[in-house]
């Protein structure tokens, strides 16, 4: 009896009826739940894509940046806020604001803020405002003055950053009161608001640009009005 309950099974036999069948193991399993997700009923889609600003490049520059901290009862939290300068070099420009936990996400945040409150100002030749101008906010004071070509741009600071990124290479500004890079940039913003073209002026009076450039004694007038483009 021992001989025989010791003897290893034949190779090949079937097993006991009273053994369970072998299960699936959990790969296949796991194969049918991949199979579901992979009809698309279950799986979760995303048809969200990523908007362009109509294939333009944007110039970014950053201002300022200004850590605040608040109190709390297990010690101190730390926040920052970010102002930024966004403009495409040909005209338009834009400032925003935004402010996070982090460095990084309040820059994203303001420079998205930039690019949905950019505004178009008129340029002469491409390279400089058509005419002077003043902007006032808070106890912040600027005046902005049209150059020759190779002025440059005098300015410093916030206002710098603006006419870069507006495109402009000639310009001469000065500021006088607050140094508060928000007050500047707003000032400025409201200088450069009350811009105007001799093609926008002459439309709104229902005239011809040469009439409107002929007054100030220019000999010129009609190729001085051929020549602006805005």
């Amino acid at each position: 009896m021992a001989d025989e309950q010791n003897q290893a099974p034949v190779e090949g036999a079937p097993e006991a009826a009273g053994n369970e069948a072998p299960r699936r193991g959990r790969g296949g399993r796991g194969g049918e739940r991949g199979g579901r997700d992979n009809r698309g009923g279950r799986g979760r889609r995303d048809d969200r894509t990523p908007r362009d600003e109509q294939g333009e490049e944007l110039i970014e520059k950053l201002v300022h940046i200004n850590r605040v901290s608040k109190t709390v009862k297990g010690g101190k939290r730390f926040g920052f806020a970010a102002l930024v300068v966004v403009g495409d070099g040909k005209g338009r420009v834009g400032f925003g604001h935004g402010k996070a936990r982090e460095v990084p996400e309040a820059i994203s945040k303001a420079t998205a803020a930039a690019k949905k409150a950019m505004v178009r100002v008129p340029l002469r030749e491409g390279r400089t405002l058509h005419h002077d101008g003043r902007g006032h906010f808070g106890a912040g004071n600027v005046t902005v003055r049209s150059a020759p070509p190779g002025t440059g741009i005098i300015a410093g600071g916030p206002m710098r950053a603006v006419f870069e990124s507006l495109g402009v290479a000639d310009v001469v500004t000065k500021s006088v009161g607050t140094s508060n890079p928000y007050n500047m940039i707003r000032a400025t913003f409201e200088a450069l608001g009350d811009q105007s073209s001799p093609k926008a002026v002459a439309q709104r009076r229902g005239k011809k640009i040469a009439d409107l450039l002929g007054r100030g004694g220019s000999q010129t007038a009609e190729a001085d009005a051929a020549a602006i483009v805005e």
